[in-house]
């Protein structure tokens, strides 16, 4: 068996360190590309979301270099996440592409089912190397999310953000490669030492708040590397969705406890939006009404074309936008999104939050000065 997996950020690094734990023969696929793009919207029917067609362009790409087995999440609710894979081995099929694919759907649909599947791939390991595999690779989720989270608070911070990229990235490689929790826990410590030795800027950053489907909130190549974008116009960014917080949902069914700003935020969907939608719909409310309270100068939605979830979460942004007195944008990215015209948008979005923090500046300052 030599199993691959789909891209979606840096989840890479904390499937690997699983499957090389429990003694699998892991493919990667090549980092996602034009190419990638290209191999998923040929195969793919027209009207699938982008990271339906990312996924099989990926799957595609790791079948050239070897792997024969797939390992993918499944999904419950009105979200057609919860179809890829059969989709996706139909049309592998069709091209004369035989692969398996291991689907683990969440624990709360059918814990019996998850177990099983994890048997099928592992064969005779103990349930003790098992649950030593998943802790690690926890760790490392863990790690990825608090280097990620310093990356997005310095950005707009300091004098050289190319040197911080680069302690970035070295910190990324290390995780991957660290071999126990111990190195794993070294390494975050050593890049919040480097990263704290930066030069910083004395200017107060913009702060925006990034909501949506997750995986184009957390897979660069497919929201044009938002996050990147934003920091280096001088805005710090805060997501909804952060790796762990999603393993924890859909894997451990929510047991493990998970630092997180948005935690509770679904509960605020309530007022505009108070039934299930599917995907991450509701948070995408939730999380927008949090923000605006914890006084964010703006949000921005990123969701594929045709997302369903994710268009009847923007349904209610007007009144969120009037309630709150707050800027919202969405963006609707497929293969055809044009990189110009996302700068140019988001640039005349981030005039409107600038223009909206100074007048409260000037609103707090004159109140102070009356009293």
């Amino acid at each position: 068996m030599r199993i691959t997996y789909p891209h979606m950020g840096n989840l890479y690094i904390v499937v690997r360190a699983l499957l090389v734990s429990l003694g699998l023969d892991v493919v990667l696929p090549p980092q996602t590309s034009r190419r990638t793009v290209e191999l998923g919207v040929r195969y793919s029917p027209e009207f699938a979301c982008f990271p339906f067609k990312l996924n099989l362009g990926n799957y595609l790409e790791a079948q050239e270099n070897g792997a024969d087995t797939i390992l993918m999440a499944g999904g419950v609710g009105p979200c057609r996440f919860g179809y890829y894979a059969q989709v996706q081995k139909q049309i592998l099929s069709d091209l004369g592409v035989d692969m398996e694919m291991v689907v683990l759907e969440p624990p709360d649909v059918s814990f019996e089912e998850v177990k099983d599947k994890i048997r099928l791939l592992v064969g005779g390991l103990s349930w003790w190397q098992i649950f030593k595999a998943i802790r690690f690779a926890w760790c490392k989720a863990r790690a990825l999310d608090e280097v990620e989270g310093r990356l997005l608070h310095l950005r707009p911070r300091v004098e050289d953000p190319l040197q911080l990229e680069k302690l970035y990235r070295e910190a990324l490689q290390e995780i991957d490669n660290a071999a126990d929790r111990r190195t794993v826990q070294r390494v975050v410590v050593d890049y919040q030492k480097k990263t704290g030795r930066l030069k910083k800027q004395q200017k107060k950053p913009l702060r925006i708040g990034l909501v949506g489907e997750i995986f184009t909130v957390l897979e660069p190549f497919a929201n044009y590397e938002m996050e990147k974008r934003l920091g280096l116009l001088g805005v710090e960014v805060k997501r909804s969705i952060w790796l762990s917080a999603w393993i924890n949902e859909h894997l451990f069914g929510g047991l493990l406890r998970v630092k997180n700003e948005c935690a509770h935020d679904k509960e605020l969907a309530s007022p505009y939006l108070n039934s299930f939608v599917g995907g991450h719909g509701v948070e995408t409310v939730g999380c927008t009404v949090g923000f605006a309270r914890r006084d964010y100068d703006g949000v921005i939605q990123l969701a594929p074309l045709t997302c369903m979830p994710e268009i009847v979460a923007h349904s209610v942004f007007p009144a969120l936008a009037k309630d709150y007195d707050i800027p919202l944008l969405t963006f609707y990215l497929d293969e055809h999104s044009g990189e110009a015209g996302i700068q140019t948008r988001l640039e005349a979005f981030l005039d409107l939050a600038a223009a909206r923090s100074r007048k409260k500046e000037e609103q707090m300052s004159g109140s102070v000065f009356r009293n």
